[in-house]
């Protein structure tokens, strides 16, 4: 045990630069997955024939093929085309765009919450129906959101892990980095794993108090009429 702790303190300003990589993708993925999966579930709840299947091709087809497949056509696919990206442009469009598919579902659930009652309210006092979403349904879908999309940046946090096979300088690159110079697998790849979960813990404490003050007492969302 005090091995592995002398171990532990050795490496850990290693072990911190990567944690801070993977922070950095975590956060850039969250922000870009959100712009993109609001764009997205507006389109599909809201939009035209077109932008509707549109919107649903590209939560199908991001949530149904694994992050490294989307990774991979991103950093060694794209060159064919005449399209060279760096490993960080090319770990932050895959995790970008993975994110935006899973929170566009996260969103649209939260629309789908609120009662189409209130839609008809808005334009009843003279609303677009663009209005109506702004002013109306989004400020309480967003809200709604909260609890469920709290799942993401957990997994997006724990799903950067993949980007060190571009030789993005991220945590598990540090491990791999770790565990060739000391030729000791087993010891890099468990400080990693506490490394992990202390960050994981904190997001959640991040989270949480995010929920709570979002929340509004007695707060109580009509449900959709058929």
């Amino acid at each position: 045990m005090s091995d592995f702790i002398q171990f532990f303190i050795r490496f850990l300003p290693d072990l911190l630069k990567g944690a801070g990589v993977t922070l950095l993708l975590t956060v850039e993925g969250l922000v870009a997955g959100f712009i993109i999966g609001l764009a997205t579930t507006l389109a599909r709840s809201y939009g035209n024939k077109f932008w509707r299947g549109f919107a649903v091709a590209y939560i199908e087809l991001f949530r149904g093929t694994p992050l490294l497949v989307q990774l991979f056509l991103l950093y060694y696919g794209l060159p064919g085309l005449g399209i060279t990206l760096s490993r960080e442009w090319s770990a932050f469009l895959a995790l970008g765009l993975n994110s935006g598919a899973y929170q566009a579902e996260y969103l649209r659930g939260s629309i789908l919450a609120i009662g189409q009652g209130q839609m008809m309210a808005g334009r009843a006092i003279g609303m677009s129906k663009w209005q109506a979403v702004f002013n109306i349904i989004l400020p309480q879908a967003l809200r709604l959101a909260i609890p469920a999309w709290a799942n993401e940046p957990v997994s997006l946090l724990k799903s950067t892990a993949v980007v060190f096979l571009i030789a993005v300088p991220e945590l598990m690159a540090k491990a791999k980095a770790i565990a060739a110079r000391t030729y000791d697998p087993i010891g890099s790849y468990i400080a990693v794993a506490l490394v992990y979960l202390v960050m994981v813990y904190l997001v959640d404490i991040l989270l949480k108090w995010m929920e709570r003050a979002a929340r509004i007492p007695g707060f109580d969302v009509e449900g959709k009429k058929a």
